[in-house]
């Protein structure tokens, strides 16, 4: 069986989603969808997750793996450690997929259910080995999984699950819609009442959401924001001051409203008027451009979503050195260019110091050399701009040691991008801390010792075009 295999059964935009999911993180991934528009409808869902899923990180995703298409269920399934069901939620329809992928998959191959409603009880009750493996739109982007079944399949599942960036929550108890849907649930059939007894419309509601407590939600949750809530006393006083207004008749939770031609009507009518000028692909990418933004910002606090992305990119395989080390390879995301629809400069001061701050970690002078009162600070940079950089281009930074004497440090990045194009580069100007004295010191041990193995690597190359702008008094300080 081959290790990085997964079958996606159902290819419509959650099958399309967990497709990207797999793809862009090294897996093979075979489709199976009677739908001639399946394979369309999955290139255009990888076209917006090649966008924005590389964008959240700061270090290159695996080598995309092969995607096939499948009219025949065994070819699909053949080698699948992973077997994604997205069919549309019938449970007849789902029992008989379910039959097929329980006689034709691997026996060791997590089979998973998109279902949003049904109880894993409900999709095994004729024997199908199949567990609830609920996730949420775009799959690509959003990391949240909800795993409901057998414990042990579970498990298994959680690990691949992690190696993909996803965030597996497995569910204690089955339940009807699980525990997010039921949370998204009661806030949907709210709104409903509230668009029927003309209180707001559907733009004013999701207003209220944009502009207020979804934004704590995206960081804190629910429990969490309420405790914040409740000032220096916490969630004690919140719940003793707004407990009670949970017995007044606030909300029709338990009832819904009927949904007439007339209700639907103006509901659609709403909705077009707040958002028809827009097609569904512009609406896509306009919310993976924000949801890369809002999670970019997250990771900065490893708060949310933005931890599984910070752990998940330090599980990420190293890029291969050659002569000169490749330090940076990433994404440029959206929220990285300016109104000329270019890279803003600033951003290139920042990729040469994420190149830096790889190379401090590849002599050594990481996270515990700073610890134990060591540190390299800049003093000085020097960046030429020579080409365009857009979103969604690839930069990849070479590093070259010009120089280290004693606490000196001198590097040269050189910045590409994917097509070989010389973008910039960027000369730094380093010198070796003492954080408790302040004051420059020579570099320690290993440290000392692997500086000293680059530079005598880099001694024979020739100089890179442009480098030599910290010479003579400036550089000798």
């Amino acid at each position: 069986m081959t290790e990085r295999k997964a079958a996606v059964i159902g290819g419509g935009v959650i099958g399309g989603g967990w497709a990207a999911r797999f793809l862009l993180n090294g897996w093979d991934v075979a489709v199976c969808d009677p739908d001639p528009e399946a394979e369309r409808k999955i290139q255009e869902v990888l076209q917006n997750a090649r966008r924005s899923l590389p964008a959240l990180y700061d270090r290159a995703l695996p080598e995309e793996g092969r995607l096939t298409f499948q009219s025949d269920l065994g070819e699909a399934l053949d080698g699948a450690a992973w077997v994604q069901e997205s069919v549309p939620e019938r449970l007849d329809l789902k029992h008989q997929i379910h039959a097929d992928l329980t006689a034709l998959a691997p026996p060791n191959a997590i089979i998973g259910s998109s279902t949003s409603g049904f109880k894993p009880s409900e999709l095994t009750a004729q024997g199908a080995r199949v567990i609830v493996a609920h996730p949420f739109n775009p799959v690509y982007l959003l990391p949240l999984v909800e795993l409901v079944g057998e414990v042990g399949r579970c498990a298994d599942a959680a690990t691949i699950l992690r190696d993909v960036g996803m965030y597996p929550l497995i569910v204690r108890k089955e339940i009807d819609a699980h525990i997010a849907d039921r949370l998204l649930e009661a806030v949907w059939r709210e709104a409903l009442w509230l668009v029927k007894d003309e209180i707001a419309t559907t733009e004013e509601i999701d207003e209220a959401i944009r502009m207020g407590f979804g934004l704590r939600w995206a960081q804190m949750g629910l429990f969490e924001t309420y405790r914040v809530a409740g000032g220096e006393a916490g969630m004690k006083h919140f719940m003793a001051q707004f407990g009670p207004a949970l017995e007044w008749p606030w909300t029709k939770l338990m009832d819904v409203p009927d949904f007439t031609p007339e209700l639907v009507d103006l509901i659609a009518g709403q909705s077009d008027a707040q958002s028809g000028h827009l097609s569904i692909r512009a609406l896509e990418r306009l919310r993976d451009d924000n949801l890369v933004g809002i999670l970019r910002s997250l990771r900065r606090t490893k708060s949310g979503a933005g931890g599984v992305i910070v752990d998940h990119e330090a599980s990420l395989p190293p890029v291969m050195e050659s002569v000169l080390p490749v330090t940076v390879l990433r994404q440029v995301p959206e929220t990285w260019t300016d109104y000329n629809g270019h890279m803003n400069e600033a951003r290139y001061l920042e990729v040469g110091a994420q190149a830096s701050d790889r190379f401090m970690e590849m002599i050594g002078a990481d996270a515990a050399y700073i610890a134990s009162g060591l540190s390299y600070f800049t003093v000085e940079n020097h960046v030429r701009y020579l080409a365009e950089v857009h979103a969604g281009d690839e930069l990849k930074i070479t590093t070259q040691v010009l120089a280290t004497e004693g606490k000196k440090l001198h590097l040269f990045h050189s910045m590409t991008r994917g097509d070989g194009t010389l973008a910039a580069t960027m000369e730094t100007l380093l010198l070796h801390m003492d954080l408790q004295a302040r004051k420059s010191v020579a570099p320690q041990g290993g440290v000392a010792e692997a500086l000293a193995q680059y530079a005598a690597a880099h001694r024979d190359l020739a100089m890179p075009d442009g480098a030599g702008r910290f010479v003579g008094q400036r550089a000798a300080q």
